[in-house]
């Protein structure tokens, strides 16, 4: 994993996950229109703004041989995108996806917190609805929307084109729920171009963890600039960072 996240997309073949993958990061997955094409994972870094997160395009779910190792690569994840292909059969397409998931129980869901029974895993997953430039596409588009109900938000792309991607940077981005910090040495500045990612949630304990355990251990306080506390605030070790939070590290 490398980081602010790792996002693995499933899918039947030929939805365009890798056409997705090869427009989104600077790898370079084949693409082809002939089913199977991607046989091995291939990892990519897509930037929405200055966060780096990690693509993998998997062989299709359908592919031959990739059952004893490809289930192991989407429990791993961070969050799932289930990429359809509108100009077929979006929902069929979907709830194969899902079956497929459950098959190797993995439940699909953004509302449980804990794997029912029968499965092991829960995971986050987004629906991205490929081919959004295809004749059909927005007439299938509202039955796909209506059969997703409030399991998963739906994301309309083409990948060919180039349609909707800085929306879906920007869904997947929120999708892992995370938050950006910037921490500066005392009397010095941030450097706003690599941001400290952390969980939502995450405390000046969690983030000084990350820096080295010696300061999470020895710290004294933070000060924080941001969240709509005065500058230089200085606040506990269990302050929960906010995204954009500038936080100054005290041993």
């Amino acid at each position: 994993k490398e980081g602010a996240g790792q996002v693995a997309l499933v899918g039947l073949p030929n939805v365009g996950k890798s056409q997705l993958v090869s427009a989104l990061t600077q790898a370079g997955p084949q693409v082809a229109d002939y089913p199977f094409t991607t046989q091995l994972p291939i990892p990519g870094m897509m930037e929405h703004e200055n966060v780096q997160i990690q693509l993998v395009d998997l062989p299709a779910i359908t592919a031959p041989e990739v059952s004893s190792w490809l289930p192991n690569i989407v429990k791993n994840a961070d969050l799932l995108l289930i990429v359809v292909d509108l100009a077929q059969d979006p929902l069929g397409q979907l709830e194969a996806t899902v079956e497929w998931l459950a098959k190797h129980r993995v439940a699909a869901s953004n509302e449980l917190k804990e794997p029912p029974a029968g499965m092991t895993h829960v995971k986050r997953a987004l629906v991205v609805a490929n081919k959004m430039d295809n004749e059909q596409a927005r007439q299938k588009l509202g039955s796909l929307v209506s059969g997703c109900g409030s399991r998963f938000p739906v994301v309309t792309v083409s990948a060919r084109h180039g349609n909707g991607l800085e929306q879906l940077r920007e869904t997947v981005y929120n999708a892992l729920d995370v938050v950006r910090v910037y921490t500066k040495p005392p009397g010095g500045k941030a450097d706003f171009t690599e941001p400290s990612v952390v969980r939502r949630g995450s405390t000046v304990e969690d983030l000084a963890g990350t820096v080295h355990k010696d300061f999470a251990r020895n710290l004294k306080y933070a000060q924080v600039w941001g969240s709509g506390k005065f500058d230089g605030q200085r606040v506990r070790r269990d302050y929960i960072l906010q995204d954009g939070d500038i936080i100054e590290l005290h041993i």
